[in-house]
C-alpha cells in the first residue's frame, strides 16, 4: 500500500481530523494502518474508559454500544470512499449512513480494548457505496456488517 496524493495509505489522527468532519466524543476512528484506494482500509479505534457513553451503558458493566462499533466502521468507509474519489470533505459535504445489512455482534467490546477495523468496498453506483466491514478485538470476531454510505451535497 503506498502513500498517494493527499490520502496517504496510513493516517494519524491529525490527518483523520483532515478528512472527517467528526469531532469528540463522535469521532471513532484513531488511526487508519493501511488503505488501497478503491478497495479497502484498515483503521484503529482505541476504547478507554473515559468514553461519555460507558457512564450510562453500563455503569456495573461497561460496554461500547453496538451502533457506535457500526458507526466507526462507516467512519473508515467514509475515509476509504474519499480517498477513492480523490476528495476532501467540506462544509457543504454530509456522508450518509443508507443502509446497515447483516450486522451480528459476536464479542462485547470493553474499556481497554482496540477495535481494528476491515471495510472492503465491495460496490459503488450512482453515489451509493456498498462496504462489507468487520471488527475484531485481538483475533476474535467483535462485529460484521454490510455498510451502505452516501455523499451529499448540501445547499446552505
Amino acid at each position: 500500500m503506498t502513500a498517494t496524493g493527499d490520502h496517504p495509505a496510513m493516517m494519524d489522527i491529525h490527518q483523520i481530523l483532515k478528512n472527517l468532519p467528526h469531532r469528540y466524543p463522535f469521532l471513532l476512528v484513531d488511526r487508519v494502518t493501511a488503505m488501497e484506494k478503491g478497495k479497502s482500509i484498515q483503521a484503529i479505534k482505541n476504547v478507554t474508559i473515559n468514553e461519555p457513553f460507558f457512564i450510562g451503558h453500563f455503569p456495573h458493566r461497561p460496554v461500547m454500544p453496538g451502533v457506535l462499533i457500526l458507526e466507526a466502521m462507516a467512519q473508515a468507509a467514509a475515509l476509504l470512499s474519499f480517498a477513492t474519489q480523490g476528495t476532501t470533505p467540506d462544509d457543504k459535504t454530509v456522508y450518509y449512513f443508507a443502509g446497515i445489512d447483516a450486522a451480528r455482534f459476536k464479542r462485547p467490546v470493553e474499556p481497554g480494548d482496540q477495535m481494528l477495523m476491515d471495510v472492503t468496498l465491495e460496490r459503488q453506483k450512482a453515489g451509493i457505496f456498498r462496504f462489507k466491514g468487520c471488527t475484531r478485538v485481538g483475533e476474535e470476531l467483535a462485529c460484521e456488517a454490510e455498510l451502505m454510505c452516501t455523499m451529499r451535497r448540501i445547499d446552505e
